[in-house]
C-alpha cells in the first residue's frame, strides 16, 4: 500500500477536492474561492476558505455576502483546518451559523490492474457488461443517467445536478443494476485529479445495504483509478454518520482533517 500518511496538507487537498467537485461559476478571492452552482451541495456553493482574502475579513466577508446574494443564494463558506480557524471566529462573531463537521478521508490507493476504462470496455477490446467486483458486477460510465441520478438525489434539478458532476476530465459514474437498464440500487461518483481519486455520493439503496454493494462500487472506482494513475484517494463524510465512519475505518482511510460550513444569517 505505500505509506500511509497524505502527502499534500490541508490547503493543497481542498484545492484538490476542489477541482473535483467544480461549481458551474467560480470566481477567486485572493486565497478563498467563490462557487456558486444553483444551490447544488454545500461544497459548490459556499467559499473554500484557504490562504489569505486580501481585504480584512470583515471586508471580505461582505464581498462574499453580496456576491452570493447577487446570485440568489445564502451566503456560505467551507472552513478546512486549523488555517481557517481565524475565518471562522470573525465569522462566529458576524453572527454566521455552524453546520456539523465533515471528515475529510484519506487513503493510499492499492495497486490494480490497468484496462478498466469508464465505458466498461477493458483495452484489449472485449465489451463486458460491468466490472466484477468480489461477485458484484459494477458497470461504470461517463456520464450520470437519470436513473443514477435518481437513486443519488431524487431532490434535485437533473440538470443542475449535471452541470457539476460530469464537470472533470476523467469522471466515472459506478452503478450495480439488478437488471440491465433498469434502476440501479447502488451508485457512486469517481474523479481523478492530478493523481487523486475523489469519491463521492456513495449511495446505496436502503433495502440493498449491507451486502458489500457500497465495497463493489468503490472497489471499481478504485481499480479505474489506478489505471489513471491515481496514488491515492480521498473522500467526505459527514461526523454522524457512523456506518459509514465505520465502512471507511474497515477499508483503511484515516482523517486528514475536517471541514465545517458557515451560513450568513
Amino acid at each position: 500500500m505505500g505509506q500511509s500518511r497524505s502527502p499534500l496538507g490541508v490547503a493543497d487537498l481542498e484545492r484538490v477536492a476542489a477541482r473535483g467537485w467544480r461549481a458551474p461559476e467560480e470566481e477567486p478571492l485572493g486565497g478563498w474561492l467563490l462557487r456558486a452552482a444553483g444551490g447544488f451541495t454545500g461544497r459548490a456553493n459556499t467559499a473554500l476558505v484557504t490562504g489569505d482574502p486580501g481585504p480584512p475579513l470583515p471586508e471580505a466577508a461582505e464581498t462574499v455576502t453580496a456576491w452570493y446574494r447577487a446570485r440568489g443564494l445564502r451566503p456560505g463558506v467551507q472552513l478546512p483546518g486549523v488555517q481557517s480557524r481565524a475565518a471562522g471566529a470573525a465569522l462566529a462573531g458576524l453572527g454566521w451559523e455552524r453546520s456539523e463537521d465533515v471528515l475529510v478521508l484519506t487513503a493510499p490507493l492499492a495497486s490494480a490492474p490497468d484496462g478498466v476504462p469508464v465505458d466498461g470496455v477493458p483495452v484489449d477490446g472485449v465489451p463486458v457488461d460491468g466490472v466484477p467486483v468480489d461477485g458484484v458486477p459494477v458497470e461504470l460510465a461517463p456520464s450520470p443517467g437519470d436513473y443514477w441520478l435518481a437513486r443519488y438525489r431524487a431532490d434535485v434539478d437533473p440538470g443542475t445536478a449535471r452541470a457539476v458532476l460530469a464537470r472533470a476530465d476523467r469522471v466515472a459514474f459506478a452503478a450495480v443494476r439488478p437488471e440491465p437498464g433498469g434502476p440501479p440500487v447502488a451508485v457512486a461518483r469517481g474523479v481523478v485529479t492530478d493523481d487523486w481519486l475523489g469519491v463521492s455520493a456513495v449511495t446505496v439503496a436502503e433495502e440493498h445495504r449491507r451486502r458489500g454493494l457500497a465495497t463493489a462500487v468503490m472497489g471499481a472506482l478504485t481499480r479505474w483509478a489506478a489505471g489513471q494513475g491515481a496514488h491515492w484517494v480521498y473522500l467526505q463524510v459527514s461526523a454522524s454518520n457512523a456506518p459509514a465512519r465505520e465502512l471507511y475505518r474497515r477499508a483503511g482511510y484515516v482523517e486528514h482533517h475536517r471541514y465545517h460550513y458557515r451560513w450568513a444569517p
